[in-house]
């Protein structure tokens, strides 16, 4: 059993529970119902199932996004009352398309390509217009199995199934037979699972199709033209990755990384220029300018740079050309002060000597 998962499947039950069917009928109804459970692969992620049941009315059970565990599930089947009136069948699937298969109700989004199925189980001729209601299920993408039991009209089964027939509708004798369709739906949702019991050649994925397979490979990794082996992806290609500075291929994946000077930013693929500037990150004896995620050093005033780009000299401010005395430059550390020779006096300007 463990190597036989059925797909995943989006599969409604709609159940005949019209005058026709006796009570105790209606309870084999329902043990097959709990049976069908039984060999589906139930979870949310796997196989949901809804149950509709119909007469001159249609009552939704429980849609597709109420239960993803077995036991819950059958404890509901187990609690349902047959309605007792007419045979609406076309009511019912239509019912289904409005009612159940939404994404509201549990039904997945197309893109997820979970098959949605319908099984519909009636013992007598439908009183309302099948042809067109069933037209418009599978033009929908609605499979639909057709179980006749008893007086079941045979026409109308094979009106409201998906072709090909022979595959989507089936007849028994009576309710107290119906359990052995057990095993032909089980066959039919549940083709053995090459992949699980491990008679396949994939290197990475295998991809359980139908009663065979098909080979895939992990994200990063492309399938190679044998079909079987994978080889990792260059995912710092160009296009391929989301780093805005360095990309680092890494087995398959990538990690993104940033220029010198730059820190990587927590959405770990765009970067900032870091403060170079900041105590410890520079080398600058006395002034560090940033410069986009570098820098260059300079010096306060009456300094030079240095041939080393990183230390400062004083200036002597009383070099010819640097001071405007007139007679006497005094230099003074970083300044400097004018003065006159013997027999002159500065003048209040400070710099000219009378």
């Amino acid at each position: 059993d463990s190597a036989c998962k059925n797909r995943p499947l989006d599969l409604v039950f709609i159940i005949d529970s019209s005058r026709s069917v006796r009570p105790e009928e209606f309870e084999k109804v329902k043990i097959f119902l709990s049976d069908m459970i039984d060999t589906l692969d139930i979870g949310d992620r796997t196989t949901r199932v809804a149950v509709l049941n119909y007469a001159s009315t249609v009552k939704v059970e429980f849609p597709l996004r109420t239960y993803f565990d077995k036991a819950p599930m059958k404890e509901a089947v187990s609690r349902i009352e047959p309605l007792s009136a007419g045979t609406m069948t076309g009511l019912a699937i239509q019912t289904a398309m409005d009612e159940v298969f939404t994404e509201e109700m549990g039904t997945r989004p197309a893109t997820f390509n979970i098959p949605k199925v319908v099984i519909v189980v009636t013992d007598g001729r439908p009183q309302d217009q099948v042809q067109d209601v069933a037209a418009s299920a599978q033009a929908a993408g609605i499979e639909i199995y057709a179980v006749g039991v008893d007086r079941a009209d045979m026409q109308s089964l094979r009106i409201m199934a998906s072709e090909p027939l022979d595959e989507h509708v089936f007849y028994v004798e009576t309710y107290g037979v119906i359990e052995k369709l057990t095993s032909k739906f089980r066959e039919t949702f549940c083709a053995a699972n090459v992949c699980a019991l491990g008679n396949h050649d994939c290197e990475q994925v295998c991809v359980s199709s139908g009663g065979s397979y098909l080979c895939d490979c992990h994200e990063g990794y492309a399938l190679n033209p044998d079909k079987r082996t994978c080889s990792a992806v260059d995912m710092c290609a160009p296009g391929r990755h989301e780093c805005d500075q360095i990309c680092v291929s890494n087995n398959g994946s990538y990690v993104c990384e940033c220029y010198e000077g730059y820190t990587l930013n927590p959405d770990k693929k765009t970067c900032s220029a870091m403060d170079t500037c900041a105590p410890g990150r520079h080398d600058c004896a006395q002034v560090c300018l940033s410069n986009d995620g570098s820098y260059s050093c300079g010096c306060f005033e009456g300094y030079t740079l240095n041939p080393d780009k990183k230390t400062c000299s004083g200036v002597d401010m009383c070099a010819p050309g640097r001071h405007d005395c007139e007679q006497v430059c005094v230099r003074d550390d970083l300044f400097y002060t004018c003065d006159c020779y013997q027999g002159y006096t500065l003048n209040p300007d400070k710099k000219t000597c009378s």
